[in-house]
């Protein structure tokens, strides 16, 4: 693979780029990234993570998703089906979340780096969890209702109550979980069942609860009308990809107006 003309990103390099963005001392910050798209970095997933921490200081809160989207029934796999005839073996036998030991999957190679990095601290639902690096780790993660995955029981919203940021880190609005949150505030949400496996004092069990029923699809068209009416989304670059930090808060009120009349 021929390297980038704009050369290796270094930690200080992004680092210095994620200040010139926006990102501050002591905030808190919800981060959703792609690695490949800030170019060669020079030391991967590990440096990223460093030059978040560095630019955040001590005093800041660096929180991804760790969610594990392949623990859920078999029969909603629309990536990697398996056939009908699995289906149950797959239900008796798929590992129960464990938040120590479970790896995220489908977010990314950084979120994964950031769980497994000393001192973080993880939330224990088994489908949606969020780990966090900070001093307030312990208390942005401490409870995570089964049955609100990304609602008003979850990380998400005691981000939003700490007035955290959003980082899309070379993402777009379609990754903006915190969206998912202004879903569950909307007349009458709709509702499913969502099944997963789990693991807790009384063993490995397969277990249904209910939840709402949640669509990312118009995410896209809901930031980009959030970004032209109000003012407060900054886009730069950090490395060589497009970034915008926003404020949560504002953004998710934003949603749930904007879902309520724009969704059918």
């Amino acid at each position: 693979m021929t390297a980038p003309a704009s050369g290796p990103q270094t930690r200080v390099s992004l680092a210095s780029d994620l200040a010139r963005l926006g990102v501050t001392r002591g905030e808190t910050i919800l981060v959703h990234t792609s690695l490949s798209a800030l170019g060669w970095v020079c030391g991967g997933a590990t440096t990223v993570v460093h030059a978040l921490l560095d630019v955040l200081g001590p005093t800041g809160n660096l929180v991804v998703t760790a969610q594990t989207p392949d623990n859920r029934d078999p029969s909603t796999w629309t990536e990697n089906p398996v056939p009908e005839s699995w289906w149950q073996t797959i239900r008796d036998h798929l590992p129960g979340f464990d938040a120590a030991l479970t790896p995220s999957t489908a977010v990314g190679v950084v979120p994964e780096r950031v769980r497994t990095w000393p001192g973080a601290v993880r939330s224990t639902h088994p489908q949606t969890s969020f780990a966090a690096i900070g001093p307030r780790a312990a208390e942005l993660m401490e409870h995570h209702l089964l049955e609100s995955p990304l609602g008003d029981e979850s990380p998400l919203a005691r981000l939003e109550k700490a007035d955290a940021h959003i980082l899309l880190l070379g993402v777009g609005f379609n990754r903006c979980t915190a969206f998912h949150l202004a879903e569950y505030r909307l007349p009458a949400p709709p509702a499913r069942i969502a099944a997963c496996a789990v693991s807790d004092d009384a063993g490995r069990r397969w277990i249904e609860y209910p939840t709402v029923a949640l669509d990312d699809r118009d995410f896209d068209r809901l930031g980009a009308a959030f970004e032209d009416t109000s003012g407060q989304v900054t886009v730069g670059r950090v490395g060589a990809a497009q970034c915008r930090l926003l404020p949560m808060r504002p953004a998710v009120e934003f949603a749930t107006t904007w879902l309520t009349f724009n969704r059918h």
